[in-house]
């Protein structure tokens, strides 16, 4: 790496975290961390959204899935608009009037405590995998570039995500979301436009090539056909759908960005217009796959076998080998940028979802004792908001921690897109069927639902676990585990409150 790239990358990386901390604010209180004082306009906001979606696993896991196969996952992204629209209709005025900073408060009140913590845990182990996914994703172009040993990459990496994040609370990792979305899109069009002009026969060979590939149409969204076993196309849009939909409706990542905008008006453009910039901007990163197959393909350089057998390592060796000094850097940068944007909101989410929906309804009692203080004792008061705030600083910590160990587990990962992809069907798998029962007309009972989760979890487990087990019965795509699990247990909860009214 010249030095030169080396400096542009050290240059944003320590801007990133001196400009988080820069929102540091003496006497700030919990509820300011975790809402950022429904201070920030509705583009920063947006643009927040979609740097969450576009983590280095879009960045490095993009392009390596349409190198080595196809533009399947991009069916992903084409489901984004129906939850988006879910979104800004429904979704941003019901929290924006809720009282409550957790997405999961909801569910407490419709089926009691346990469905709040359920929830809960299901989102912290999926954050938890997330950071990790995308972690060792910041860690593989660094060793790519200066072969730095990835385990130490990860741990400074986390360190500095942590610093401004526990500084500047969610009002900076909004703002630093929304920097680095820029830098980010900048990156990848620069480095389309390279692949792309780099070509012997001018920029439509990209198309040729990879349209007439040995493996076939490496621009195909996958097999229409009915098969659940496989990542079709009719899998991946129905993943989508579910997955989309629980982002926006349950994911604390979001709801509390529907919280940080000044006005509800701010709140529902930042959720259309987050999600559909990821749309575009998605079918960049494949783009730059299907670019970077042509690339090789047409012997304009020479890919070693060792990076072509793990083709989340190809786009990184792309930016070292074929880019220009000075451009390394800034992709280098851009890849962090992506990461560190999603790392760092997924750290103030689950921050805040320990505090909320642990902490104080089982520790600190907040409701009752912040009325009794706020009326009768304003110092102790004020103590009592400090000891909030240290506890979402000191989760803050802990939850970086945690992402890391992930992070450092997944080295060995080949596909890092398929991993996240099993990974977050799995744990988030049953918070969207809740959910909905919570949202339909009709009074759920309570035992009813917990039943429905109850089956759940065992249909997730099963399809998550029978190519493993080989268990008995049809082994379905991992993707599926979401569908079902969330149908089974709006099913179930719904005719089983039927069953018990009848009776």
């Amino acid at each position: 790496m010249h030095v030169i790239d080396f400096v542009i990358f050290i240059l944003f990386t320590l801007g990133v975290v001196v400009f988080g901390c820069s929102f540091f604010k003496k006497g700030s209180s919990a509820d300011e961390f975790t809402s950022a004082g429904h201070s920030i306009p509705g583009w920063v906001v947006g643009m927040s959204i979609f740097a969450t979606y576009v983590s280095s696993i879009s960045y490095i896991g993009y392009p390596g899935k349409a190198f080595a196969a196809d533009w399947n996952a991009f069916v992903f992204s084409l489901s984004i608009p129906i939850a988006s629209y879910f979104a800004a209709k429904y979704f941003v005025p019901f929290y924006r009037h809720s009282g409550s900073v957790s997405a999961y408060t909801f569910l407490e009140e419709k089926f009691g405590a346990w469905a709040r913590l359920y929830a809960s845990a299901c989102y912290l182990l999926t954050q938890i995998a997330r950071m990790g996914s995308i972690l060792y994703l910041l860690a593989v172009p660094m060793y790519i570039l200066m072969g730095w040993d990835m385990h130490t990459v990860i741990i400074c990496t986390t360190v500095g995500i942590i610093v401004y994040s526990m500084m500047g609370g969610l009002k900076a990792v909004i703002w630093a979301d929304a920097i680095q979305g820029i830098i980010l899109i900048g990156g990848a069009v620069l480095c389309l436009i390279i692949l792309m002009c780099s070509m012997p026969e001018g920029p439509m060979q990209t198309f040729e090539l990879a349209a007439h590939s040995p493996m076939g149409n490496k621009f195909s969204l996958g097999a229409f056909t009915s098969d659940l076993t496989t990542s079709t196309f009719w899998v991946c849009l129905i993943y989508g759908v579910f997955i989309n939909l629980q982002n926006y409706g349950i994911d604390q990542n979001y709801v509390q960005r529907y919280h940080a905008a000044k006005t509800d008006k701010d709140a529902k453009f930042s959720a259309l217009f987050g999600g559909y910039l990821f749309i575009p901007v998605s079918a960049l990163f494949f783009l730059i796959g299907s670019a970077l197959y042509s690339y090789y393909q047409a012997g304009v350089a020479e890919l070693p076998a060792e990076i072509a057998q793990k083709p989340d390592y190809v786009f990184p060796y792309f930016i070292v080998n074929g880019l220009p000094i000075g451009l390394r850097g800034l992709l280098i940068a851009s890849i962090f940028a992506a990461g560190m944007s999603t790392v760092s909101t997924s750290v103030t989410s689950a921050a805040t979802i320990i505090l909320t929906d642990y902490v104080r309804p089982f520790f600190l009692k907040a409701r009752k004792v912040t009325d009794h203080l706020r009326h009768h004792d304003p110092t102790d008061h004020h103590k009592h908001q400090k000891l909030e705030l240290a506890i979402v600083r000191l989760s803050s910590f802990g939850v970086g921690i945690l992402g890391s160990l992930v992070a450092i587990a997944m080295l060995s990962v080949e596909s890092i897109i398929d991993a996240w992809w099993t990974l977050s069907s799995i744990f988030s798998g049953g918070m969207l069927g809740l959910f909905l029962l919570g949202c339909i007309p009709q009074t759920i009972n309570r035992w009813a639902a917990m039943l429905g989760c109850v089956a759940g979890i065992v249909v997730i487990g099963w399809i998550s676990l029978a190519d493993m087990w080989s268990l008995p019965g049809p082994h379905l795509h991992p993707y599926l585990a979401i569908v079902l699990g969330t149908t089974v247990i709006f099913l179930t909860g719904f005719l089983a409150t039927i069953a018990v009214k009848k009776t």
